[in-house]
């Protein structure tokens, strides 16, 4: 294991001819690419693939956003690598059996790859890069998804960290990441014969919805792939960069960067996300060093989101605190499908939930409110939660969305107090004052004064009574039985 850990140097195919495999996964981007940069620098032909892995035993089947962005990326990175002469080569089938197939039929020298960090994900990883090598086929792997690898970043004593404010401290400390590489501009590609392979049609793999077709939301608002990675990016600089700290919180503004599901499928690097903001940041006001700095944080939050997954695997399934163990959630099928479909009688929390299930994503503020929400006020498990936003965003992340879930339900590394229950009326009235978020995603509510939208109950409108639910929970009963709860537990 702690060979492959290390980014090896330069490596060459054994014989000059023999094709190169650059095995995509989460790296659908040709800028920044390590695999891709040391397969062009062998001057070998190249095979692109990508492998669509189901049948692999461990891995987590991606939810229906996350594959409707998948199918976009792919066909977006297929189309630059047509651009270049080349295509991308998409299979199907478990990966360890799949790639060294193509090795094999392509008479590879090597195959390159980028890291992924998942436990089931490093097993095949391994695997794979075992496998070749017993047949001298060089196997090398690279990071292509961090600032810094998790092993890299240790206390002093060389344990994991379990406070992001510690890590972070220490993982700034390394300097920052390499400047990222150039797209390539040039490649040369092998003429690999498909039929020895279970090779498809990107259609094929049956990534986007047909019947019914819920992705028409999902469609006006984002550009999949890396074509739309970049210019994502310059907006945010350009336009909220400055002022991010302050205004970050504000789902009426925007005033994020919107970049989670680029990182998320490798649209673009994190490595390209921080060299930009920092060169953005050092070329406008001296306002806009504080945020870069609460953006760069930010990123190392994706960051130790991951050293908790390289550490703790099950982080998406198991506590981080064994105390959370015995905590007693409740079994209300009806109150987490109100959940689901934004009908719990707060506006705030039905506003992100609308907005996750018409766009693939919600603002950041309002999840944590949402979370809290769900776990504390109706006191349902968060991993009921934490699988319904693994189904509905395009964000979907192996490392943030468990981690941020244990964070806000308090079972995490440096997780929220349990004790902090947000008041999603008051979160509303701060963070909405004038509620044209709420009114965007609720349009029942349009009506209704500033004063008024994050109460509704106040309104006195009988009419409003039957557009818009009641609460499911009265907020200070449903706080009381929290804590009561979290008591019990010791």
């Amino acid at each position: 294991m702690a060979e492959s850990r290390q980014n090896p140097a330069r490596h060459d195919p054994s014989e000059p001819g023999r094709p190169v495999v650059v095995w995509f996964r989460d790296d659908l981007r040709l800028a920044d690419n390590p695999a891709l940069a040391e397969a062009a620098r062998t001057q070998q032909p190249l095979v692109c693939v990508f492998c669509h892995d189901e049948a692999s035993p461990g891995l987590r089947p991606l939810g229906g956003a996350a594959r409707w962005w998948l199918h976009g990326s792919l066909a977006a990175l297929d189309q630059a690598l047509r651009k270049l002469g080349g295509q991308l080569v998409m299979l199907r089938g478990p990966a360890r059996e799949i790639i060294e197939q193509l090795a094999s039929a392509c008479n590879a020298g090597a195959v390159y790859w980028n890291r992924r960090y998942g436990a089931a994900e490093r097993s095949i990883d391994e695997s794979v890069k075992t496998a070749l090598r017993a047949k001298g086929i060089e196997a090398a792997s690279f990071n292509g998804h961090l600032l810094h690898e998790p092993w890299t970043v240790r206390s002093r004593t060389g344990q994991p960290f379990r406070v992001f404010s510690a890590f972070w401290r220490t993982a700034s400390a390394l300097g920052s990441p390499p400047r990222p590489l150039a797209a390539p501009h040039r490649l040369s590609f092998h003429a690999l014969d498909v039929a020895q392979l279970p090779a498809v049609g990107l259609t094929d793999l049956q990534l986007e919805p047909s019947n019914p077709d819920w992705a028409g939301g999902l469609r006006e608002a984002w550009i999949r792939g890396e074509p739309g990675a970049r210019p994502a990016l310059d907006r945010f600089l350009e336009t909220a960069l400055t002022g991010y700290a302050e205004r970050r919180d504000r789902p009426d503004r925007a005033a994020t960067s919107r970049l989670s599901a680029y990182l998320r499928f490798g649209n673009i690097s994190v490595r390209q996300v921080w060299h930009a903001a920092s060169a953005a940041a050092a070329a406008q006001a001296p306002a806009a060093q504080r945020g870069l700095e609460k953006f760069l944080a930010e990123l190392g939050w994706r960051e130790f989101s991951y050293h908790l997954l390289f550490h703790n695997p099950e982080l998406a399934c198991r506590n981080l605190q064994p105390r959370f163990d015995g905590m007693p959630w409740r079994h209300d099928p009806h109150a987490l499908a109100a959940w689901q479909r934004g009908q719990t009688g707060y506006p705030l929390v039905d506003a992100g939930m609308r907005e996750l299930w018409a766009t693939g994503y919600m603002h950041n503020r309002v999840r944590m409110i949402a979370a809290s929400f769900l776990v504390k006020h109706l006191l349902i498990d968060w991993r009921e939660g934490e699988a319904w936003f693994w189904d509905t965003l395009i964000d979907a992340d192996p490392a943030n969305n468990a981690a941020s879930w244990q964070w806000v339900a308090g079972s995490g590394a440096d997780a929220a107090p349990f004790f902090r229950i947000f008041n999603p009326v008051l979160q509303g009235e701060r963070f909405d004052p004038d509620g044209a978020y709420v009114k965007q995603w609720l349009p029942e509510l349009a009506s209704l004064p500033a004063s008024r939208i994050h109460r509704p109950w106040e309104a006195g409108e009988e009419a409003l009574a039957k557009r818009y639910p009641p609460r499911l929970v009265l907020h200070d009963a449903a706080r009381e039985r929290a804590l009561a709860a979290f008591r019990s537990v010791g």
